[in-house]
């Protein structure tokens, strides 16, 4: 099996999913799309991951290599029907891509917070195993506002409808993050525009705030990750 992986920001690697890859065997190529490096031929590759990142898809003069990615995204989901996976902003890159909408996340939503699985997440093979109401990471401020067409919703919250989604039977996508390791929100808070976003949203103690929750659920972080990651490699 190989996996073709595009990042965004040196940050924002598979994080605790690389563990469950080595474990199971799994080949993976990450492409660094902000540092220049081109996409490649998707033909031998099983499975894509887009993880997150601090652009806005509509970000295309800045980082005019958006538009090749969402039209890589468009030929692996819709011609190629391989499996997908978006995290964050590979998330809103699915909708985007596939003709649905994202628009600003008033106010942003950061923190270790509450998602819960729709009835119809509950019984998608992609969340087998895991708990209907889970906390996660949430650092975000863009949503999905309009699903792509032939989309399933699959998890919520109070703050943002399309926490999750499935578009046809290949493609899965979370606004949250479920790679965490322990030094996750110390990497991202060094990066200036996810720090000021933290300190906007939460104040002057929320990465303190935030490092402490996030140490307190690692556990479940991690145990969901795994199950996660295996379940989409049963998908491939």
């Amino acid at each position: 099996m190989r996996l073709l992986v595009f990042q965004h920001i040196e940050c924002e690697h598979p994080g605790s999913l690389r563990q469950f890859l080595d474990a199971d065997g799994v080949q993976w190529d990450a492409i660094n799309l902000d540092q220049g490096e081109t996409i490649p031929d998707l033909s031998p590759y099983d499975g894509l991951w887009v993880m997150g990142g601090p652009m806005d898809v509509w970000d295309v003069e800045e980082h005019p290599w958006l538009v090749a990615e969402k039209a890589a995204i468009r030929r692996w989901v819709g011609e190629l029907k391989k499996p997908y996976l978006g995290l964050c902003l590979g998330h809103q890159l699915l909708a985007d891509a596939l003709g649905g909408a994202c628009s600003p996340q008033k106010p942003p939503e950061i923190g270790i917070l509450d998602i819960e699985l729709t009835a119809e997440g509950q019984a998608d093979p992609l969340f087998a195993g895991l708990p209907a109401r889970q906390k996660c990471l949430q650092w975000h401020s863009v949503q999905v506002t309009q699903p792509p067409e032939d989309s399933v919703l699959l998890a919520s919250s109070q703050a943002c409808r399309v926490q999750s989604m499935r578009v046809g039977e290949n493609a899965w996508s979370m606004q949250y993050h479920v790679e965490l390791e322990p030094d996750t929100v110390a990497n991202w808070a060094a990066v200036p525009a996810y720090y000021n976003a933290l300190m906007a949203s939460i104040g002057p103690t929320g990465l303190e705030t935030m490092n402490r929750e996030a140490g307190n659920n690692m556990a479940d972080f991690t145990s969901n990750a795994q199950k996660l990651c295996r379940n989409f490699l049963s998908l491939v």
